[in-house]
């Protein structure tokens, strides 16, 4: 089994570098600076008990590489670069490879199974910062992180046990899930206040329109018939701790500001609970100014946690 990571970012990165250093074969596809970087020094992994930099063979686009039967092709990218990643990867002859979606939201999965038939679900619990090319931090511990893995949109197989065993093997946790897509959805209500911390910093995650906005997004997944897990977390095997001299930067959409990678993941978060809104005739109007927010954050260049919550509250109110 040779692990193929699409996306060699924050979780991208902390997975391929983790994966090599437990000796298990692996590929990154990387762009840009952090391409660059890793081809020239390695990756630089802290951890709140390590700082390893780690090499491993990383090339900057799928026909570069010959792809083999038993690869498992993890996608780490955010879901607004996912589309074009699978067309590259069709066009480069895979087929019956894994396709293991380890990303935010739930449109990749859909995404994937249009052009694939082996396709898996991962329920990602790993805060990691990517800010600087070639280092990935990990901020968390005594685990790397927690898998929960599926065929998608259900099963278990051998290919899901292997993968949860590499990841036992490689200082992660991995729980093999026949059912995983509650925890998906769960984990998307996690994620709706991506963009609150982006605007205004962490503690807006937890102000009143964070609150609106999961309980709007709660209504929205009832009307629809779609099951959530509510309580998914493994914090005696996972739990957030600092790693020296690296504090946070926040979501993985404060950090897609912080690079100024001109996109955000908001569409694909906050933007499936206004889909869903609109499909079942349930308003949606958190979420649709959360939308327009994160587009607003994009297209003016504003730096993380710049807002303040009282600003982004009264943007709310005039929306």
């Amino acid at each position: 089994m040779r692990f193929v990571i699409f996306g060699v970012g924050a979780i991208g990165g902390g997975l391929a570098a983790s994966l090599a250093l437990a000796g298990y074969d692996v590929v990154g596809i990387a762009r840009g600076a952090q391409l660059d970087a890793i081809q020239r020094n390695g990756l630089r992994v802290r951890t709140p008990v390590s700082d390893d930099t780690v090499r491993f063979p990383c090339v900057g686009a799928p026909d570069e590489i010959s792809f083999r039967p038993d690869d498992v092709i993890f996608l780490t990218m955010k879901t607004q670069d996912t589309k074009a990643a699978l067309e590259s990867l069709e066009r480069c002859g895979v087929r019956r490879q894994a396709i293991v979606c380890a990303q935010n939201g739930i449109e990749n999965e859909r995404l994937a199974l249009r052009l694939f038939e082996n396709v898996y679900a991962a329920v990602v619990m790993m805060p990691a910062d990517f800010v600087k090319p070639g280092e990935v931090v990990v901020n968390c511990g005594p685990k790397l992180g927690v898998f929960n893995i599926g065929r998608y949109p259900k099963g278990i197989d051998s290919t899901t046990r292997e993968i949860c065993m590499a990841l036992d093997g490689a200082g992660f946790a991995g729980f093999p899930e026949a059912d995983v897509m509650p925890g998906k959805y769960g984990k998307l209500l996690m994620n709706l206040s991506n963009v609150l911390d982006a605007a205004a910093g962490e503690a807006a995650r937890k102000s009143p329109l964070a609150d609106a906005a999961r309980a709007e997004a709660e209504t929205v997944l009832e009307t629809a018939g779609i099951p959530y897990t509510k309580g998914f977390r493994h914090d005696d095997l996972m739990q957030i701790t600092p790693v020296n001299g690296a504090p946070r930067t926040g979501s993985s959409s404060a950090q897609s500001l912080v690079r100024k990678a001109g996109s955000i993941e908001t569409g694909y978060l906050n933007g499936e609970i206004v889909l869903l809104g609109r499909l079942h005739g349930v308003p949606v109007p958190v979420n649709g100014f959360l939308c327009d927010l994160g587009r607003r954050l994009v297209a003016e260049g504003v730096e993380p946690g710049s807002l303040s919550l009282a600003e982004v509250q009264d943007a709310h109110e005039k929306y």
